[in-house]
Parts: C-alpha cells; structure tokens; sequence
C-alpha cells in the first residue's frame, strides 16, 4: 500500500487546517512516532485540545502560547501510550481543563503464564479520565460536538472523535497515512483491529486527522488499502507456514526482509498479533504454548 510521508511537523507552530481547526506536533520524532505527535486544537475564543501529547513541558508551553488566551475546556485523550496521553495531565495542571475520553490502561486479553508485556514501558498507567467516553457518546465544548468511537487494536481503549456535522474523524493511531499501525499483543489484538476497521469503513468521514503525520484524504480508499494489506499479510504467513513449522524470528526475517532490522522487534510483535488470531481461528497450532518463543505450524 501507498503511504504519505510528506509532512512538515512545523514543531511549536500551530498550522490551520480548516477554519477553527488547528493541528500542533511535538517535538518527540522517532521509529515509531515518525515527525512526533499530533495535538489538536479545536475552536476559535474557546478550545478543545485533542491529545496534549507527551510529558513535555516544551509542548504544552506550545499549546497554550497558540490558545494565546483562549479558554480550554476539554482535553480529549484518544488512548494511553506515552506519546499522547501523559501531556494531558500537565496541560490539566495549567488550565484545570477536565480530562475526558479513555478510560485507564489495559491489556485486551489477560497475559499468559510467564509472559512479559513487551510494551510496559509505553503504557500510560497514571492515567485517570475525569469523564470517561464510550460507543456512540457524544461530548460538547468550546461549540463544537464529537461522536465517539471505540476502535480498539492498536490498545484495548483506543478510542476515535468524529467531529459532527464535518466529515472529519480524527483518528489517532487507529489509522495513519505515514505507517501502518503496530497492533502487539497483549495490549493490542488483530481481531479488534480489524473488527474497527470495519466500523470506521461504515462510517461517513472522508478526511482523517491522525495521531502521526499529515491528514489523510480520500481516506475510505485508503483504509480499503490497509485492510488488504493486513490480510495480505496474514495469507503471507499462513503461506510460511504452509512450507514448514517457523518461529516469529524466522517469519520476520522473510516478510520484513526490506525492513529496516531496528524496527524487527515491533514486525515480530505484529506478526504475534496475526498468528494471536490464526489460533484463536484454529488455523494455526502453537508449540508448546502461545507467546513469541513458540513454534508456529498450520493446524491439522
């Protein structure tokens, strides 16, 4: 699939994108981050600001030199990993703003007998919503209305903000336009995933504001496009497998052959997600048991 990573962070400026509309990225690029986090900042006299972002006393000073006085009501909280929701707290402290959206951190499945979540480190556990959203909740300030959406995959609380009466959705990690978004269990699962990707293609919006990179046009096409891919990706190790038994390892080395081998380590995590489902599908038996040492095989 196609991905845009044309994109000018314009790191402590705030960029209009629509009347009212105005998107401000962090200054926190990396592997997984691309250019850095995505904040946006919603209305004109009074603001809604939609993931604050990292723990960055940088770019809070930034949001709150382009409310230049505005009053900020509502911080939205799309989900808790460390690059988007920890910005929240410190933006709260300043403005007293309520924190509303996600609820605490989580895993989508408990973990299994000695497994060690590989992504501790990037939960959000200090979390806490002053008003929690979920499915079809609608949330009012600075005049502007949002619908919510649970998408969960990328993590268990993922949520979306659809921006009613605009065909805006802004997306998170859910959907971005520069990169395909890590699903890595156990806090994330390629069935949820892909059950959200489902309910996102049903929807009406047709511009997606992400977490990471530039606004995504023509969005639904390009969704149909991520879809494909992650079944493309899952007939790709089924395909592995179908040749002999193979380990995550030796799975990733075939299918990321192109891939930069820093980023590895997060395509085994992807791949576990997929081969996560294909057992719980039974198509596929794990040896001994279910984790990133096993041994993957088709089921007989």
């Amino acid at each position: 699939m196609k991905h845009n990573r044309d994109f000018d962070p314009n790191h402590g400026t705030a960029v209009e994108l629509v009347p009212g509309l105005r998107r401000l990225t962090a200054n926190n690029p990396g592997p997984f981050t691309f250019h850095g986090t995505n904040s946006y900042l919603i209305g004109t006299r009074h603001l809604v600001v939609i993931d604050p972002g990292p723990a960055s006393d940088e770019h809070i000073g930034s949001i709150l030199k382009a409310a230049d006085g505005a009053r900020i009501e509502a911080i939205l909280v799309s989900h808790t990993h460390m690059d988007h929701s920890p910005g929240a707290r410190l933006l709260k402290a300043k403005t007293g703003a309520p924190i509303v959206g996600c609820g605490s951190h989580r895993s989508a499945r408990p973990l299994m007998e000695d497994e060690v979540n590989p992504l501790d480190s990037s939960g959000d556990r200090e979390h806490v919503a002053d008003q929690l959203l979920a499915e079809g909740d609608r949330f009012s300030a600075a005049g502007v209305t949002f619908e919510t959406l649970e998408t969960p995959g990328h993590t268990a609380n993922h949520l979306c903000f659809a921006l009613s009466g605009e065909k805006i959705l802004f997306s998170a990690d859910h959907v971005m336009g520069w990169s395909t978004s890590i699903v890595a269990p156990p806090d994330g699962s390629m069935r949820d995933y892909m059950t959200s990707i489902e309910k996102i293609l049903g929807r009406p919006e047709e511009t997606y504001l992400p977490g990471h990179g530039a606004a995504i046009h023509q969005a639904k096409s390009y969704v149909h496009d991520l879809k494909q891919h992650r079944l493309d990706r899952e007939a790709a190790i089924l395909a592995e497998l179908a040749a002999s038994e193979r380990t995550i390892p030796e799975i990733v080395s075939t299918l990321y052959a192109n891939v930069d081998p820093v980023l590895h380590p997060a395509a085994g995590l992807s791949v576990f997600a997929h081969l996560e489902d294909l057992v719980d599908k039974k198509k596929v038996t794990a040896s001994p048991d279910l984790s990133l040492t096993a041994c993957y095989r088709l089921s007989r």
